[in-house]
């Protein structure tokens, strides 16, 4: 155990310099030939500094839309696929390929340098920088596609470079609920798969082997944070992390609480994927008949239409609701739909004891 640990330990440092390596590259690609120079003497000065921060502020370009420049510094910085990116946003893969192409182009013609911002203009750079180490975190906590759930290269290195965010901007009180976000999410991984790499559901993990040193930071975090005042959607989402991670057993988890705090994080954004855990809280509150018709509802939505948790929460429900030929459908379907090998395996797996007659 002890080596096939250290080994997966070297082999995430190979990942993430390789990664630092391409993303270095690729922005430098993105700048004048007369800047690189200026870049390179920078550089020389200041050889161990860690710039990935610098460059996720730098490729939030003001020529740019938020969205635009969120997709191209995932590319570019960020170390996600064209793939893994579609998927976080929801679209086909040859739209997110033509966005982030439309984005360069629009960077390399906008006759604006790509440089770090001033102060006051980073600020309005911050929620995209957020937004971007959220969705690299995503990613590496549950990988859209491959044979492994998780990608810690991608989870630890989003950790990181939020930490370095806080330091950067001690007050803000969602940059705090970010980094409690991931703390409090990470701190469960060792729980999420068993012996052969597969997946463990929450309700059914050994708690015991959650990361109670990153649970307690997290607590922290938000405990410091959420008095001060406005509360954003990171903090939301810690709290809710927070509530599962507190709570001595599943049964023991309070949802009455939770479901609360679904209710007002869908008040800050139209998440379609908000709305599918907001309707797993209502049916965990009210029953498997309100989730199910909240997940009707959802169903109309494009951007669920067709993507695998829609059917496998779905089929969940209907195993609380007694439906178990229909639960074995929603599962086969979610298998079916999904990239993730662990994933489907899991499907795969609860669809056939559906069959035998267990769950």
């Amino acid at each position: 155990m002890l080596i096939h640990t250290a080994s997966r330990r070297v082999v995430d440092h190979v990942r993430a310099e390789t990664a630092r390596r391409h993303r270095e590259a690729v922005v430098v690609s993105l700048v004048p030939p007369e800047e690189q120079i200026v870049l390179a003497a920078d550089e020389a000065e200041e050889p161990e500094r860690d710039d990935t921060l610098d460059l996720l502020f730098r490729c939030c370009h003001r020529a740019l839309s938020p969205s635009s420049a969120i997709a191209l510094t995932l590319r570019a910085v960020g170390g996600l696929t064209t793939a893994e990116i579609a998927k976080a946003f929801l679209v086909p893969e040859a739209t997110m390929a033509q966005r982030i192409s439309r984005a360069k182009q629009s960077i390399k013609s906008s006759g604006s340098p790509l440089e770090l911002p001033a102060p006051e203009e980073r600020a309005g750079r911050l929620g995209a920088v957020m937004h971007i180490l959220y969705l690299i975190f995503s990613e590496g906590y549950t990988a859209s596609a491959g044979p492994e759930l998780h990608r810690s290269d991608l989870s630890s290195e989003a950790i990181r470079l939020t930490r370095m965010l806080r330091r950067l901007a001690p007050e803000d009180g969602e940059v705090a609920g970010l980094l409690a976000l991931m703390l409090l999410t990470d701190a469960r991984r060792a729980a999420r798969t068993g012996p052969a790499g597969e997946l463990i559901p929450l309700d059914e993990q050994d708690r015991t082997r959650w990361d109670r040193e990153a649970i307690a930071e997290g607590v922290n975090l938000l405990a410091a944070t959420l008095p001060r005042g406005e509360v954003g959607p990171y903090q939301l989402q810690a709290a809710i992390a927070a509530v599962h991670d507190e709570a001595r057993s599943a049964d023991a988890t309070d949802w009455a609480e939770i479901l609360a705090l679904y209710a007002l994080l869908s008040g800050f954004s139209d998440n379609p994927m908000v709305a599918l855990s907001h309707a797993i809280a209502v049916a965990m509150v009210h029953g498997p008949a309100a989730g199910l018709e909240r997940l009707d509802e959802l169903a109309a939505d494009p951007r669920l239409a067709g993507h695998h948790r829609l059917h496998g929460v779905r089929a969940h429900l209907l195993i609380r609701a007694g439906d178990r030929a229909g639960a074995i459908e929603h599962f086969q379907r979610a298998a079916e739909l999904t990239t993730s090998l662990a994933e489907r395996d899991y499907l795969v797996m609860k669809a056939a004891r559906l069959r035998d007659g267990s769950t």
